[in-house]
């Protein structure tokens, strides 16, 4: 590997680039976007030796798609036409059905050198400058590859990926590409739009000005990833919708019977819903995921 290209340079890009920099000697990053502000940021930041074109990246051995899903269809048939035989293409998106989806209509043939890749390791800081070298230290990344992701990768690109995913620390698990949508859209998607939904309908009430000046700390806490990316956020909502659709009617329900907890004064019901999601929580941080149910294995 003597070249990667970083398709999107902003906080996961820009820290890949700076991950591989630090761990593979001689090695050349090319940065495409279509912010000139963060490329200049991201020259400036040392993720990235100089500016290019797609025609460029395709041209390098490893090509890093960090971009919004519902653009990857666009940049990945910018790539086919001039992809050599032996780059490796991967993206970090949050959804994967849809982004294999785009893979295979846009790469045609060539779909068989992509890669799908989801770093869990993002932050609601974006851009270059927020890049950090240590960001995936010890995060998973998820990959969706072989015959569950039906593009017949062979197995030299998916162990190139995974190799350049351990190279800068992170653990590798697989999964399939329905499975990983399922997941993500209970524990990370939900969880972002909630926080965009309570503070923009704080927000819009006529005393938000009291409202915000009296929020401290839990406020700060549960409300965090709703400083992420909009652009992002939105795109990945719209991409996962199904599985979306479905965590939300969950979560309406036991609201619902929160709701009617709260109304008539239910202090059993209200303690222990709060038990077991306290009790959860802390088995959650200490790693014992065998008290948990999975009736998917």
């Amino acid at each position: 590997m003597r070249t990667i290209a970083i398709v999107g340079v902003g906080l996961i890009g820009a820290s890949f680039a700076l991950a591989q920099r630090r761990a593979t000697s001689g090695v050349q990053i090319l940065g495409v976007d279509l912010n000139a502000v963060a490329l200049t940021q991201a020259i400036e930041r040392g993720a990235i030796d100089r500016v290019g074109t797609m025609t460029d990246a395709a041209a390098c051995d490893v090509v890093l798609l960090a971009i919004p899903v519902r653009q990857m269809h666009a940049a990945l048939a910018a790539l086919a036409p001039q992809l050599g035989p032996s780059t490796l293409v991967m993206d970090v998106g949050s959804t994967k059905q849809d982004v294999l989806l785009a893979a295979t209509t846009a790469l045609g043939a060539k779909a068989n050198q992509f890669v799908a890749c989801h770093p869990i390791a993002g932050r609601e800081q974006h851009g270059p400058l927020a890049a950090d070298a240590d960001l995936f230290i010890g995060k998973n990344v998820i990959v969706c590859a072989g015959d569950d992701a039906s593009l017949n990768v062979p197995q030299g690109f998916i162990d190139r990926a995974v190799s350049m995913w351990q190279r800068v620390g992170a653990k590798v698990l697989h999964m399939t590409p329905a499975a990983h949508d399922a997941v993500f859209a209970a524990v990370s998607h939900l969880p972002h739009l909630l926080a965009f939904a309570l503070v923009d309908e704080l927000a819009s009430r006529p005393d938000a000005k009291t409202l915000f000046t009296h929020a401290a700390s839990g406020f700060r806490d549960f409300t965090r990833i709703a400083s992420s990316s909009p652009e992002m956020w939105r795109d990945i909502t719209l991409s996962n919708r199904d599985a979306l659709l479905a965590e939300l009617d969950r979560y309406q329900a036991t609201l619902g019977v929160l709701r009617e907890a709260v109304a008539s004064a239910d202090a059993v019901a209200l303690d222990a819903l709060m038990q077991r999601a306290q009790n959860a929580r802390n088995q959650w941080l200490r790693g014992e995921f065998d008290q948990f149910r999975d009736e998917s294995a």
